[in-house]
């Protein structure tokens, strides 16, 4: 079976190592180098926590839980691991946040999901170099939810591809997808070369539309219109900071994570509001300086830290919000895979759609075929509300 993947990002390369690990002849093609797109940008937060509804949630759950069982499998060969497992930890303090996070905890509590409210002192324990306000009304330990390292994931990944026999191209763009004489799809680059495959997949994230439109498919995806809107927001990196943290936090200021060798990855949803790509202030920038104002207040220990890298996250944001994943009914030799979810779900989309692509159906894949937005012509894109510590 000849494939060929188009995407070299966390989604993409698990898809093809795993078809090529059952036997196909596997290419993937990158415009940049592997990870550079949305991969190298995310917060990485691998959770089902308020992924609504159900079918989203399930998706979730078996992405995180394929995560950690391949994780654990990585750690007891002793080659390490790409994922930091000590759970979540969510503090809220206003009315509002109390509630919403109330919420969610039945709700998750009721499912078995793993979550259990904490005091004070305990939440002192998990955080011990965290302020823990002490007007917060209600805490929450996740404590199955993990934080990824996405390259550390995709060397993984890639690593697995490239035992299997797969082909990487990158730097090399897709000018044209037409259908083959043979009944499956062609892939046109840039530098004239011509690649064939019983089925093409489509793994590019934020630009899968453009894509799909190639092939004369439409998937509809959100794009970024001005500073703020949903598929935006920033990530600030920290040099070494010499604090204890191992796992993630949610705060009403500040939400923050290891990123590797005692840097810190920060989020400030409230910020995103001047969010753009176009425009990114600088590690020197009023903007640095308010995350190293509020990383302080939440780590006293971090008084030294600087902002070694201000980045604004682009988001693969499917028209409605939800995953995308099946092949399109018009054109039935490309199989489109988008989502706002895409490293939590990474590991287990790979599993899966290589399954499907050697023709077994996957039931909980079944309520995000991308034929669901041709069904009603007057489909409307949704924005989904946005909580906190959402990436």
């Amino acid at each position: 079976m000849q494939t060929v993947v188009i995407g070299a990002g966390v989604v993409g390369v698990s898809i093809a190592a795993r078809l090529a690990e059952r036997g196909a002849s596997v290419t993937v093609v990158d415009q940049g180098a592997p990870g550079g797109g949305t991969t190298s940008t995310s917060y990485a937060w691998v959770n089902a926590n308020g992924k609504e509804p159900q079918p989203y949630y399930d998706l979730n759950l078996a992405g995180l839980e394929a995560h950690r069982a391949m994780s654990a499998g990585n750690l007891a060969t002793g080659r390490g691991s790409w994922l930091g497992t000590g759970g979540h930890v969510e503090i809220a303090v206003d009315d509002t946040h109390r509630d919403h996070l109330a919420g969610r905890l039945a709700r998750l509590t009721e499912l078995g999901y793993g979550a259990e409210v904490v005091t004070h002192e305990r939440a002192a324990a998990l955080l011990p170099d965290v302020r823990v306000p002490d007007a917060a009304q209600l805490i929450v330990h996740f404590t199955r939810e993990a934080y990824a390292y996405p390259t550390l994931y995709l060397a993984h990944m890639l690593g697995r591809a490239r035992a299997a026999g797969v082909r990487v191209l990158t730097g090399a763009t897709v000018t044209g997808l037409r259908p083959s004489a043979s009944g499956g799809g062609e892939v046109l680059l840039d530098d004239g070369t011509l690649l064939a495959g019983s089925t093409i997949v489509s793994a590019v994230g934020r630009w899968t539309g453009e894509l799909a439109a190639l092939a004369g498919a439409d998937v509809p995806m959100q794009t970024f219109a001005s500073p703020g809107d949903p598929t935006v927001g920033y990530l600030a990196e920290t040099g070494p900071v010499p604090v204890r943290l191992d796992r993630l936090v949610t705060s009403p200021w500040l939400n923050v994570r290891p990123a590797g060798g005692g840097r810190l990855l920060l989020q400030a949803l409230d910020l995103d509001t001047t969010a753009d790509p176009t425009d990114v202030p600088g590690p020197a920038s009023p903007l640095a300086e308010e995350f190293l104002r509020r990383l302080r207040d939440v780590l006293p220990g971090a008084e030294g830290a600087r902002i070694e890298r201000l980045v604004v996250g682009q988001r693969a944001l499917p028209g409605d919000g939800r995953t995308i994943v099946g092949r399109t009914a018009r054109v039935p030799w490309l199989y489109v895979v988008a989502t706002h979810s895409g490293v939590t779900l990474a590991p287990y989309l790979g599993d899966g759609v290589a399954s499907e692509i050697y023709g077994e159906q996957v039931p909980a894949f079944a309520e995000f075929r991308p034929e669901r937005f041709h069904v009603d012509a007057a489909y409307e894109p949704v924005v989904a509300p946005r909580r906190p510590g959402e990436q």
